[in-house]
């Protein structure tokens, strides 16, 4: 099949050193920063084909009829695929198989795919998927609850057997999940003050750099090896075999370089196309989606109505919340029914309430499909507990921060649905931190005509763009923490698999860690050679590449590598150490009484006991002896919620982070700039703190794209803005300062005592910004992203 080009990038050995808590620098960092990282859209082969696909203009359409044949004389193609051609299984889907590889008798969404065509030029085939004549009847599309809900709405996924479709009351309804906890009746009842409130969250994308990509090349056995950028490859392989008709060990998958990913790259994309081009062809095959495919090539943000309604006593304590919480789907069901269990669970936010009554679901549409996306659920509820919040806090004259910190959650109190937080919960003490970090100087602002030219537009509301002189501008502050789980809920077997490998190499000794974990630029690689540095006590670390020789590492989202797969590795570390304290005691034991006495530990490449003397070095310990160890690991269990009250024990772990936000807006422009966002974060234990302070960071600044920017516009079903000219996410001249204040209260539970990072900023700065936007203009502001019609009215 002549050779295939694997990036060096994928084979980086992790030459920086240090253990766990320090700030490691990252193999990949110097490729990335100087622009030599090969990611997968530079894979190539030496004969490989191109492929696209051809994708529906209509929402909701009725197929009559997919005519190929014009697309197959244009010269170059050597292949045009329909739903006709398809081997073996017809849907995939992450908890659901509700989703066609290519579409056969109805489109449910814009942008689903018709066909794909192998071309020797991803020009050629573009032009011959043109020419694919598909003759559709447009159909009136399901666009939000009333028209989905109806009682002549037609059922977009009839025939359902999936486990959630006997606890809906709508066959449109992709999952339901109340949660009922005390008597919110005889709370209201007491209830001195009472709010409520009807928001709106609107439809962000992943925007993650890197499109959709990935090479496919056909092997001799009749099977197919997949280089691609995943985010969860044990799950691209479980969807994939069944519709290609192999067994999974004939489908090899391999990570290449991912660009980015935040819950974009946990469905299927290019991978099933790629692949059943390859073994129709006979040749390799490349497919790299252009910006605007990648807007329909991935699951998005689910956009959210919620009717939040909050009851407190005259002292400020919350005494019954109730909800309601309205995600849209979109046409297919990816990840929603865990999202909708992660949106109710935590719909009361880090508060101990009583007494709730929540109702979260969601829904099939005609809208985009939507999934999984950086706090997965948790954002949507985030930003209406904690507009509640300020509602309440002014309707009782008390502080935001004080009305928070009464009814903050700690150690030992219960969730909504009944679990207990048996780990640190410090919400009050992250509020108190947050208010109390300095605040940026005031600016007073004057008139262009008495300041001349001595003011600096780009420090501006606007920037260089607007063309505010500072007239208008006011400054505002807010407050908003959020709560976060870690790792797959609700009774999943979360597990990761680790295999490391200790031998002797030209005198040294050297670890090599290979996992399924798929880096996606959170720093997996860096964490899992500083686990093995401190738990083996060597210098040289090799990571191998990702792929599916080894068992899986579970998806790279929910918080959850550096807890499962790094407690992979630190479990397969211990078993590698006990069989070199075993080698020692059968080669030295006799000539020291201390290896069969001594707390044995690996130090600095030698064998110490734990008052600091060293028995021998490790290479002598080793000899030729390679020690090999591959084990699964698992945190404590969870269960899933009773269907019909919510309780049960849903979550591992739980996350939690503060932010205060600093704005100026000027209120006649409707210009806002964030001067500021500070963020508090409890981490359990940094075991790198350099890129936990870049994990909050990048969160924090996502929140800001929700609050100010991002929103994919989806009109009839329709996405109106598929591209970066459009779709606005944050750049440098955006971001504010971000100061972080890391908190490390060990969870007992995870190792190291580490709490996942990545999601929980996301959740707060959203809320803390509108929450300033709010206290500058006075204006209620239901809705994210807040546009500057917003503020101006017009």
């Amino acid at each position: 099949m002549g050779a295939t080009r694997i990036p060096a990038s994928l084979t980086q050995a992790s030459q920086a050193q240090g253990g766990v808590g320090e700030s490691t620098p990252r193999p990949d960092g110097t490729l990335k920063v100087t622009g030599d990282f090969a990611y997968a859209s530079d894979l190539w082969h030496e004969d490989m084909l191109w492929g696209h696909t051809l994708r529906s203009p209509h929402a909701y359409a009725e197929i009559r009829s997919v005519d190929v044949s014009q697309a197959l004389r244009v010269p170059g193609v050597y292949a045009v695929l329909t739903h006709a051609d398809l081997p073996a299984a017809t849907h995939y889907g992450l908890e659901i198989a509700d989703q066609p590889v290519l579409a056969r008798d109805v489109v449910r969404c814009h942008g689903e795919p018709v066909a794909v065509v192998a071309a020797d030029h991803p020009e050629t085939a573009r032009r011959a998927a043109a020419r694919i004549a598909v003759d559709y009847r447009e159909l009136t599309p399901i666009t939000d609850e009333a028209s989905a809900l109806a009682p002549d709405a037609p059922v977009l996924h009839p025939g359902r057997t999936d486990a959630h479709a006997a606890h809906v009351p709508h066959p449109n309804i992709v999952h339901r999940q109340p949660i009922t906890r005390g008597d919110v009746a005889a709370a209201r009842a007491r209830a001195d003050v009472v709010v409520s409130g009807d928001y709106e969250i609107g439809m962000q994308d992943q925007a993650f750099l890197g499109p959709e990509s990935g090479l496919a090349v056909p092997a001799a056995d009749g099977g197919v090896d997949l280089y691609v950028a995943t985010q969860w490859l044990h799950s691209d392989l479980r969807q994939l075999a069944p519709v290609l008709g192999l067994p999974e060990d004939k489908v090899r998958m391999t990570l290449s370089g991912v660009g980015g990913a935040f819950g974009g790259r946990e469905d299927l994309s290019m991978q099933a196309h790629a692949c059943l081009l390859a073994l129709h062809t006979g040749k390799p095959v490349k497919m790299v989606y252009n910006r605007f495919e990648s807007f329909f090539g991935h699951v998005h943000r689910h956009p959210a109505r919620l009717h939040y309604e909050h009851g407190a006593s005259r002292d400020g304590v919350i005494q019954y919340l109730t909800c309601r919480i309205v995600l849209d789907g979109g046409a297919y069901a990816s990840a929603s029914p865990a999202v909708v269990g992660n949106a109710a669970s935590l719909g009361a936010g880090p508060y101990a309430i009583d007494n709730v009554d929540i109702e979260a679901l969601a829904l099939y549409t005609n809208n985009p499909p939507c999934g999984a996306m950086r706090g997965f659920g948790a954002v949507q509820a985030c930003f209406a507990y904690e507009s509640q919040m300020d509602k309440l806090a002014a309707a009782l004259d008390l502080h935001p921060v004080e009305l928070r910190r009464r009814n903050a959650l700690s150690q030992g109190a219960a969730m909504p649905t009944g679990q207990m937080v048996d780990s640190p919960a410090p919400v009050a003490e992250l509020l108190r931190r947050v208010r109390a970090m300095p605040m940026p100087p005031e600016r007073q602002w004057v008139t262009a005509d008495e300041a001349g030219e001595t003011i600096d537009v780009r420090a501006l509301p606007g920037g260089r763009a607007g063309t505010t002189h500072g007239e208008g501008v006011v400054r505002g502050v807010g407050y908003a923490v959020g709560v976060k789980n870690v790792g797959f809920s609700e009774g999943f077997d979360d597990y990761s698999t680790a295999r490391v490998r200790l031998q002797v190499v030209a005198g040294e000794p050297v670890a090599a860690v290979h996992t399924a974990m798929a880096e996606v630029g959170q720093g997996g690689v860096t964490v899992h050679a500083q686990i093995a540095r401190t738990e083996l006590g060597v210098a040289e670390v090799t990571i191998h590449p990702a792929d599916t020789r080894i068992g899986s590492a579970g998806s790279t989202s929910a918080s959850r590598q550096t807890y499962v797969t790094g407690g992979a590795i630190r479990h397969a570390c211990e078993l590698v150490r006990e069989r070199v304290f075993d080698l020692g005691r059968a080669r030295f034991g006799s000539h020291h009484p201390a290896w069969a006495t001594a707390e044995l530990l690996l130090e600095g490449g030698k064998v110490v006991t734990d008052g600091g003397e060293v028995l021998a070095d490790l290479a002598d310990v080793l000899g030729d002896e390679v020690i090999d160890v591959e084990r699964e690991w698992r945190h404590r269990p969870t269960e899933a919620l009773d269907p019909h009250t919510g309780q049960g024990f849903g979550h591992v772990q739980y996350s939690f982070a503060a932010h205060r936000a600093v704005v100026e807006v000027d209120t006649e422009l409707g210009l806002v700039k964030v001067v500021e966002l500070a963020c508090a974060q409890d981490v359990g234990k940094a075991l790198n703190p350099l890129s936990v302070t870049g994990q909050i960071q990048g969160g924090s600044t996502q929140g800001l794209g929700l609050a100010l920017l991002e929103e994919i516009v989806v009109a009839d079903g329709k996405v109106r803005n598929p591209s970066f000219t459009d779709y606005l996410i944050p750049t440098i001249v955006d971001t504010p300062s971000i100061p972080v204040d890391v908190l490390e209260l060990a969870d007992p539970h995870a190792p190291y005592g580490l709490r996942g990072v990545g999601e929980a900023p996301t959740l707060s700065a959203t809320p803390a910004i509108v929450a300033a936007i709010r206290a500058a203009t006075g204006l209620p502001l239901r809705r994210v992203p807040v546009r500057p019609e917003h503020l101006t009215g017009t």
